[in-house]
């Protein structure tokens, strides 16, 4: 959630409205829910920018209401507007308690009637009917994050320092010189090059104003939290307040380029004693978080350094004797998002297990670990409400493939789920969406491939049509009841495609032998699988076997690259996204070096047979088998994956005498993410798709 705080933070910084010429200009209309209706019962692109995006429920500390935002987008501005909202936690009394220009995010309880929020890099507070907002005065730094002690008389919050040499450090007069001085890895990450990095402060708080500001790594060119999406659920305040403990990965240059090994350190903020709780364990160990007894700590960890996509554990540290156990040894799926119970006798977390993201709770005491949710729902992190009238509650968000993010109570005996907002019920209840199904597809070596399926609205299966391969990214994610505004399924189901949906091997949410099968064998059975998947579909009467297009990003753009090599006539069109083309050149531009590291088997120049397949199976050298057209996009501030990769595909289709287009976006990074760039995005794609699939 943090994650989705910073970039709507960052939107909001971007996009402010200015005055022209020195001329007052006319104010914007506010950016809120939309109004209109829908002209038809099909999703489209311009419904789609329409939905408010839920996000972030904090529960007060009586259990009786909720505070949570919702992000509305405006594609004539080119920018979106979060505001809040309160309710009782039954979804009673629910209404709006900002209505400003400009975001609010961050927002918690100080107490049971005033809220603390951020906007514009400035925290204030205010009632939590909205009235009476007031800036929290005594620091000149901008915020970009926080969290408040549990003594309410302390706070932490983020903000960047400069890092690195500039030209005015060799040379003040030089102050007009653009020029970037750089030494060591890792000089760029995610969408921009490095000059500030984050750090957290402390700072003493009274209810109005913060002081004795202090920096937790004074001097240090350590981040806190960690780059590109590290957000405040990285640090933990022990339940008196004294201590902090937080996730860091201490390192610089090559050394960070090539290593995930983050550490939990645990700071006493009077005497400034620390301790690392993790040392020796060397993968990513994250989100840290103090049991309400105070006797212990849970957070997430990674066994293996350099390998991002490691199983995800939860380990307890005991602070009466230091011993560290894992408490999901035994449990086969990824771990997120633990919420302690209040008598600190258990867990809940979530988890995506067989391509659902399901609550799950976990026995302290017995060790066992049962799933509390059902049905096809993925469910977000949960706050347990212990005093409702209804007994325990916990109160969240889920989604679906055919729904965008609600608020929800779950029952934790029954798992029964109660929704509790129902932000886009005036444009669900006009739009009809596709069906969804799953399927168990056969791959090639006789293994049984979870998929969904998602059929067009109004389908019959009387006619045929048209198919879309989606191929996923990560390459360990997993495809599962989740909703996108970048990718969205249903909205492909929509314009008359039957959506494809395989969790191929390297997906994250059926077990460890699954996933890992991918590493070193990018062009190898998770390739086959996608085969199998179009396949097994192409058996269907209302299959169109002439009409069937592959489409994907990031590592799904890597894959549409190398399906377009030999898909043997399957498909008739492919488009990519944020596609690895060229993986020797890609080792060498990409930032976080440990990825491609661990998943090709070492560098180009390594003499290991893992690497040397790997490279030498790289799709720009079958390039010369492209016999279809391809549509390939890109966002030239995506560091992750280079735009260099985008062109060198584009430049090779055209070469070869591929039919190709190409569209890139010079102000976007991995994600297409402004409202009108989305637009034009969509109009591309499936004036593309309706050219070749139609």
């Amino acid at each position: 959630m943090n994650r989705i705080i910073i970039i709507l933070m960052l939107f909001a910084g971007s996009f402010a409205l200015t005055g022209c010429n020195g001329n007052a200009q006319k104010a914007a209309p506010l950016i809120g829910k939309s109004t209109a209706t829908p002209d038809s019962d099909l999703l489209n692109a311009s419904v789609l920018n329409q939905l408010g995006r839920v996000s972030d429920p904090q529960v007060s500390p009586n259990g009786k209401k909720i505070i949570y935002g919702v992000s509305y987008y405006s594609v004539e501005q080119n920018k979106s507007n979060r505001e809040l909202f309160v309710m009782n936690t039954d979804g009673s009394d629910n209404h709006q308690i900002t209505h400003t220009p400009e975001s609010e995010s961050n927002a918690c309880w100080l107490d049971n009637n005033r809220i603390l929020f951020l906007s514009g890099g400035k925290l204030w507070v205010m009632q939590a009917d909205g009235t009476g907002k007031k800036h929290i005065k005594g620091t000149e730094r901008r915020i970009a994050g926080f969290s408040l002690s549990p003594t309410k008389d302390k706070l932490l919050f983020m903000s960047f320092v400069p890092t690195g040499t500039r030209p005015t450090d060799l040379d003040p007069s030089l102050d007009k010189a653009t020029g970037r001085i750089i030494d060591d890895l890792m000089y760029r990450h995610w969408d921009s090059f490095v000059e500030e990095i984050p750090h957290t402060f402390v700072a003493s708080f009274n209810g109005t104003t913060l002081s004795n500001e202090k920096d937790l790594l004074e001097g240090l060119p350590y981040e806190l939290p960690t780059l590109p999406f590290g957000g405040m659920g990285e640090l933990s305040w022990s339940p008196d307040g004294e201590s902090v403990a937080y996730s860091c990965r201490k390192l610089t240059g090559v050394a960070y380029a090539v290593s995930t090994n983050t550490d939990i350190y645990l700071r006493h903020l009077e005497t400034n004693n620390e301790v690392n709780l993790s040392e020796g364990m060397m993968g990513y160990d994250t989100a840290p978080l103090f049991s309400p007894c105070g006797q212990y700590m849970v957070w997430n960890s990674m066994e293996r350094d350099g390998y991002e996509a490691d199983k995800n554990r939860l380990m307890l540290y005991s602070f009466e004797d230091g011993s560290i156990k894992d408490l999901t040894a035994n449990f086969p799926y990824n771990v997120n998002a633990a919420t302690w119970m209040p008598q600190s006798d258990g867990l809940y977390f979530t988890s995506c297990a067989e391509g659902v993201t399901h609550v799950f709770v976990l026995d302290l005491v017995t060790g066992n670990i049962g799933q509390v949710t059902n049905g096809l729902y993925d469910c977000g992190p949960v706050q347990v409400i212990e005093s409702s009238p209804e007994g325990e509650q916990l109160i969240g968000t889920y989604v679906s493939l055919s729904m965008p993010t609600e608020l929800v109570s779950i029952d934790p005996v029954s798992g029964e789920y109660t929704q509790l907002s129902h932000e886009n019920k005036h444009l669900l209840d006009v739009l009809t969406m596709g069906r969804v199904e799953e399927r168990r597809v056969t791959t090639t070596d006789r293994k049984k491939m979870h998929m969904w399926v998602v059929y067009p609205p109004h389908f019959d299966p009387e006619q045929t049509y048209p198919v879309v391969l989606f191929c996923t990214g990560g390459p360990q994610g997993t495809l599962s009841q989740s909703w996108s505004y970048r990718w969205c399924h249903q909205l492909i189901a929509a314009n008359g495609y039957i959506v494809l949906l395989p969790n191929r091997r390297g997906t994250t949410a059926f077990g460890k032998e699954w996933t890992e099968q991918i590493s070193g064998d990018y062009p190898g059975q998770n390739m086959q699988d996608y085969l199998s998947a179009v396949d097994h579909m192409k058996k269907e009467p209302f299959v169109d076997g002439n009409r069937i297009g592959a489409v994907g990003a990031s590592y799904g753009g890597y894959s549409i690259f190398q399906l377009a090599g030999y898909h043997k006539e399957r498909f008739a069109a492919f488009i990519a996204h944020a596609g690895i083309f060229n993986q020797e050149h890609m080792y060498m531009t990409t930032e976080e070096v440990f990825f491609p590291h661990w998943d090709n088997g070492g560098a180009p120049w390594d003499n290991n047979p893992v690497a040397k397949r790997h490279y030498a199976l790289s799709p720009h050298k079958k390039v010369q088998n492209w016999d279809r057209p391809i549509l390939i996009t890109h966002g030239e501030l995506d560091y992750r994956v280079p735009v260099d990769q985008a062109m060198a595909a584009f430049n090779a289709a055209r070469l070869n005498g591929v039919p190709a287009q190409m569209l890139l976006f010079p102000d976007e990074n991995h994600w297409i993410l402004k409202p009108q760039n989305n637009m034009l995005w969509n109009r591309v794609f499936f004036d593309f798709l309706e050219k070749y699939l139609k």
